[in-house]
């Protein structure tokens, strides 16, 4: 009998060539669930480019300094980081490194309010912290609320403006490869993912977009509106139209076919969009009581048994589907004087 694969073997601090010229780098996030950020390096005669950057950390720098010297690299040879989204794990170490290097870093421009909110040192949470008493979890916000630290000046420090804002449909070019920025907002309202094209097998650095082995959380971000599913949703059906390439995710392994997870995602959430619609069956529903109905992760764990962060995504996710349910007209959902949002089957 065989031995039943690792799933997260891909996290190991190992760099693995994964097309002509590009290295995967998976550096580390201690205490994180995701175990570790995919950093794609680009080699081409003028330097180094690097899809994402990590979190400035020193075992992550460690790790890439280590990568790009078995490569006959190193940190100096960077010009360039084209970043997916403001996340702390693909975009402060860019910023860090820029200070040592001076290369450029390119963000997205749907990040700029987000990342113009966090130089005003908002609570930590806060967009988070309100939609949670908004799902009728004013306990649990309370309690996250004490558990969340400000972050120190040297972390606010890699937060710092981009040197360059990408639009949609931008084209850079990376040594023989075409690299096109598509905005694909919904894990954030910026999120951006590249694709990439030349005389090799077209690629596509997904970010958070689109990963093998989780759905990523949705609208995690300072300055969160609503609307982040339907924008998720819309910005998979996007992609799917779009030719099929190699999927070059920020967590989980290569996998060759971006089409076939976006259909399993897909999948994924209209079923919990029927499943969510089901459990609106009493009326006066909040996005506690549903989440509270359903089990969560593989393990099928109940909610009161989740680690409280996750019990937060749990709740925040059944949320916002909820709200595209309601603008389906499938639930209504009415704000009342006590804020809280409460749901009904149906119009």
């Amino acid at each position: 009998m065989s031995a039943t694969p690792d799933r997260h073997a891909w996290s190991r601090p190992e760099p693995e060539q994964v097309a002509p010229g590009v290295l995967r780098v998976p550096l580390p996030l201690p205490f994180d669930a995701l175990r570790a950020v995919n950093v794609y390096v680009l080699a081409e005669a003028g330097g180094l480019t690097l899809v994402d950057g990590g979190w400035t950390l020193t075992t992550a720098r460690e790790i890439l300094d280590s990568a790009l010297a078995g490569s006959g690299a190193a940190v100096g040879d960077i010009v360039r980081f084209l970043v997916t989204h403001m996340h702390r794990d693909h975009y402060t170490q860019a910023v860090a490194l820029r200070r040592e290097t001076g290369a450029q870093v390119a963000l997205g421009v749907g990040e700029r309010d987000s990342l113009e909110l966090m130089a005003t040192r908002p609570t930590p949470m806060a967009a988070q912290l309100a939609g949670l008493r908004v799902a009728g979890a004013s306990g649990l916000a309370d309690e996250v609320a004490g558990t969340v630290p400000a972050p120190s000046e040297d972390e606010m420090a890699d937060y710092a403006l981009p040197d360059r804002w990408l639009v949609d449909g931008e084209c850079i070019g990376v040594g023989d490869r075409t690299l096109t920025a598509l905005e694909t907002p919904g894990h954030t309202r910026g999120h951006l993912v590249f694709e990439a094209d030349g005389e090799h097998e077209p690629l596509l650095f997904a970010g958070d977009h689109v990963l093998p082995h989780i759905t990523p959380s949705i609208g995690f971000e300072p300055d969160a509106r609503p609307g982040a599913l339907q924008r998720f949703l819309s910005s998979l059906a996007r992609l799917r139209e779009r030719p099929d390439r190699q999927l070059l995710p920020a967590h989980g392994p290569v996998a060759p076919s971006v089409h076939a997870r976006i259909d399993e995602l897909l999948d994924h959430h209209d079923a919990r969009l029927g499943e969510i619609e089901r459990r609106v069956v009493a009326g006066d529903a909040t996005a506690l009581d549903v989440a509270a109905a359903m089990t969560w992760t593989r393990r099928e764990t109940k909610l009161d048994d989740l680690e409280g962060f996750h019990q937060v995504l749990a709740i925040l996710e059944t949320d916002a589907h909820l709200e595209v349910l309601g603008a389906q007209g499938r639930v209504t959902r009415a704000v009342g004087d006590d804020g809280v949002a409460r749901h009904a089957v149906g119009g």
